[in-house]
C-alpha cells in the first residue's frame, strides 16, 4: 500500500490537472515513444514557442482528473506514454504545432483531444489544426472590414484628382 506522502503527492497531481483542464480552451494527447532526445526538444521548444503547456502524463492520474470534471470519451486515448499539449487562450494552436510536428516525424502519434470540455477524435484534432490561428482570423476579419473604406477612399481620391487636373 502507497505511503501517505505518494498518495497526498498524486492527489494534488491529479488537483493539478483538473484545473489545467478546466483552465484549457483546447489540447491534445499524443504517444511521443520513438522521438529522439533533439526532436522531442524541438518539439517542447516550438509547443513553448506557440503559448502551448507541454507535459508527459501518466495515463491513470489523467483518467482520476477527466473523471473528476465529467470530460468523457478520452479514457480511450490513454493507453501507452501519453503527453499533453493544452492552450488557454487559443483553441487550435496545440493541435495545429502537434500535427504539423507529426507530419515531419512519424514517430508522434496523436491519440485524441478536447475543446472547450468536450473530446474530440483524432480526424477532429486534424480538423481544428487545419483552422487558421486566432491571429490570422482577426487579421482576415480587419481586413475585410478595411476593404470597403479603402475603396472609398481611392474613389475620393480619384475623384478629388480628377476634378484638381480639371481646374
Amino acid at each position: 500500500m502507497p505511503s501517505n506522502e505518494v498518495l497526498e503527492s498524486k492527489k494534488a497531481v491529479v488537483a493539478e490537472l483538473v484545473e489545467r483542464f478546466k483552465g484549457a480552451q483546447a489540447g491534445v494527447l499524443a504517444d511521443y515513444r520513438g522521438l529522439t532526445v533533439a526532436q522531442d526538444t524541438e518539439l517542447r521548444a516550438k509547443l513553448r514557442e506557440a503559448g502551448v503547456k507541454y507535459t508527459i502524463v501518466k495515463n491513470k492520474l489523467v483518467k482520476r482528473a477527466v473523471e473528476e470534471i465529467g470530460l468523457e470519451g478520452l479514457e480511450e486515448a490513454l493507453h501507452g506514454p501519453t503527453a499533453l499539449a493544452t492552450s488557454d487562450n487559443d483553441a487550435v494552436i496545440a493541435a495545429k504545432v502537434l500535427v504539423d510536428f507529426a507530419k515531419d516525424h512519424e514517430a508522434l502519434e496523436i491519440k485524441a483531444g478536447f475543446v472547450d470540455g468536450k473530446a474530440i477524435s483524432l480526424d477532429e484534432v486534424k480538423v481544428y489544426a487545419s483552422i487558421p490561428s486566432k491571429d490570422v482570423l482577426i487579421a482576415k476579419m480587419l481586413g475585410s472590414l478595411q476593404a470597403p473604406i479603402s475603396a472609398l477612399a481611392r474613389t475620393l481620391d480619384a475623384i478629388a484628382n480628377k476634378e484638381a487636373a480639371a481646374e
